[in-house]
């Protein structure tokens, strides 16, 4: 009979089982795997014939064949090593089948027998528990990232022949103790507090964390945008513990968690460079993987020079910021991948960084401005809730030894508010802030003061304003209103909110 020992791949961010079937026939040695398996998984064959020998193990003289089921899922990584290996020494009467039927096993082996990081870890545990599984094996390396999942037990192994050992009860491997999940407020950059002047822009800031609204800042070189956009981790509400667990899944699947930090304990910053290509914002390789939007997940991206990103590149963020997750295709599949992030971006109004400023001429063309600001398209401008300009900062501001707002102080502010919004939408699965509102949402929730109606009826006449205007200013209005702790959104909040529209200048 050939052994069958449950091990597991990952497909986007869910853990899938995976049957390692193995069996023997009288014929010339050697090791044959089937099922999809990609270079790495073919070069198991080496690595576990050393490991055995190494170990002390008899390596079976014969045609071994190895059938990783289902056929039809791609088998990626060197994670099939060490349940190949057990396999083997299954089928050859080394160790019992029984011991290994309630567990899942994973593990990339070395020639000396111990065992090396393996990547995707949580979903993989994840899934095993959901699945109903009582053991998860799997590298010690491993261990604490797997031990963030609850009952299930992890044994956490340092080479095959210690496993052997405790299979076959010589001497017993103690589940590794569940780690602690602690949560720890972001830390930014620099201190609110530190930030001279520019009170406008931290007051659009406080309300962007609030809300988990998009922001565009515009305004000179040297203005301190992207010293605002640093500091705003520093005020984004604590993860929750589901949120945690599923930016780690991201950060597992990406192979960057450590032994040291095993859990995504903030919210993500993520601040790519303007080169960055279309598969490293996005995701891809011939097995995709998470790209930068996906590594922001719960978090933010921050994207400085706006306009200097690949046109092509900024397009690609449009169905993500709607639809907050990515899909990416290629012709053995599709994967999706979640991408919930808020979007910071900061720009100049023109090439020199000029153009509007009181302090500097700008010495661009109008043409040269205006096919600058046309890099970014009005379909993408049109999913930024504030606008804001970023001015220079007056030398008596610069100077001013008093200090503004800490960034703790504005924090329990924002905690505050996205309670009010948590309780709010408690009762749906897909909006967990203001900024996912949709037309249905903003219908039910956005409760309008007498005032505030006649002053928002006046708006939308006088500006002219657009269906999918007027619904951004209700959404942050509302979030003003939060900040203020009022049920109903009055007229202040409504006049605050329409500071934050976009300039003629920079919409198609």
């Amino acid at each position: 009979m050939p052994a069958k020992i449950k091990s597991c791949a990952v497909i986007g961010l869910e853990g899938v089982v995976v049957e390692v079937e193995v069996d023997t026939r009288q014929s010339l040695p050697g090791i044959v795997i089937v099922g999809l398996p990609d270079a790495a998984v073919q070069e198991s064959k080496e690595r576990v014939q050393s490991a055995i020998k190494n170990s002390g193990f008899s390596f079976p003289r014969k045609k071994i064949t190895v059938n990783l089921a289902p056929a039809s899922i791609r088998k990626v990584g060197p994670i099939y090593d060490l349940p190949i290996a057990l396999g083997i020494l299954v089928v050859d009467g080394q160790i019992s089948q029984e011991i290994l039927e309630d567990s899942i096993v994973v593990g990339e082996l070395s020639l000396d027998g111990s065992l090396r990081h393996v990547s995707g870890v949580l979903p993989m545990v994840d899934m095993a528990r959901k699945e109903g599984y009582s053991n998860f094996i799997l590298p010690e390396e491993d261990a604490k990232e797997a031990a963030l999942m609850p009952e299930i037990n992890i044994i956490a192994v340092r080479n095959l022949a210690q496993l052997y050992d405790h299979l076959v009860g010589i001497s017993e491997i103690k589940p590794q103790e569940p780690q602690e999940i602690k949560f720890v407020s972001g830390v930014g950059q620099t201190d609110f507090k530190e930030v001279k002047g520019q009170e406008h822009v931290k007051r659009a800031l406080e309300i962007a964390a609030a809300g988990a609204h998009n922001v565009l800042m515009i305004g000179p070189p040297g203005s301190g945008k992207t010293l605002l956009a640093r500091a705003i981790p520093g005020i984004l509400p604590k993860l929750s513990i589901d949120e945690a667990l599923d930016v780690t899944r991201v950060y597992s699947i990406a192979d960057k968690l450590t032994d040291q930090q095993p859990l995504i304990q903030s919210r993500p910053f993520r601040s790519p460079h303007h080169t960055i290509s279309h598969a490293g914002l996005v995701g891809g390789g011939n097995w995709p993987q998470p790209g930068e939007i996906s590594l922001s997940h719960r978090g933010i991206l921050f994207l400085d020079e706006l306009p200097e990103f690949g046109q092509r590149v900024l397009e690609t963020l449009r169905q993500p910021l709607e639809d907050k997750v990515v899909t990416i295709s290629r012709a053995k599949g599709s994967l999706t991948f979640p991408a919930s992030f808020q979007l910071i971006a900061a720009m100049n109004p023109c090439p020199c960084g000029f153009y509007g400023s009181a302090e500097r001429d700008c010495s661009c063309s109008n043409s040269s401005i205006t096919r600058y600001q046309k890099r970014i398209s009005g379909p993408l401008l049109d999913r930024i809730d504030i606008h804001i300009e970023v001015p220079f900062v007056d030398y008596d501001k610069l100077t001013d030894e008093r200090t503004g707002t800490g960034s703790d102080v504005i924090q329990e502010k924002v905690e505050k508010a996205r309670a009010s919004q948590i309780e709010r939408f408690k009762k749906s699965d897909s909006i967990s802030s203001n900024s996912d509102m949709g037309v249905k949402e903003i219908r039910q929730f956005c409760y309008l003061s007498p005032d505030g109606e006649a002053l928002i009826a006046s708006a939308m006449r006088q500006m002219r304003l657009s269906a999918r205007a007027y619904h951004r200013i209700l959404k942050l209005s509302l979030t003003i209103a939060d900040l203020a702790g009022e049920e109903r959104i009055l007229p202040t909040h409504i006049a605050e909110a329409l500071q934050y529209r976009p300039k003629d200048t920079l919409i198609n």
